[in-house]
């Protein structure tokens, strides 16, 4: 997290932005309600389609072998799983 809570998400670091979204997880996942369950649901379905749009971004400013890399998978399998 950064030192000033004000500090705006494009000025944050990867780290920081993980970090927030961390705590937010464990937030909701210890709250033990019907609506806290439902908010992390619908977060992990959005998480799931954000994971294809920055795996295409990847690949389109480096390679479908980077996405591979850092999600541990074949070049082949990367792609057939985020393509579209």
């Amino acid at each position: 997290m950064p030192a000033d809570p004000d500090t705006s998400l494009t000025a944050m670091s990867e780290d920081e932005l993980a970090a927030l979204i961390y705590r937010g997880i464990d937030e909701l996942s210890t709250r033990g309600n019907r609506e806290a369950f439902g908010e992390l649901l619908r977060v992990v379905s959005y998480a799931g389609e954000k994971v294809g749009v920055a795996a295409r971004l990847l690949a389109t400013s480096n390679s479908w072998a980077q996405v591979a890399e850092v999600s541990g998978t074949s070049k082949q399998a990367a792609w057939e799983r985020w393509r579209s």
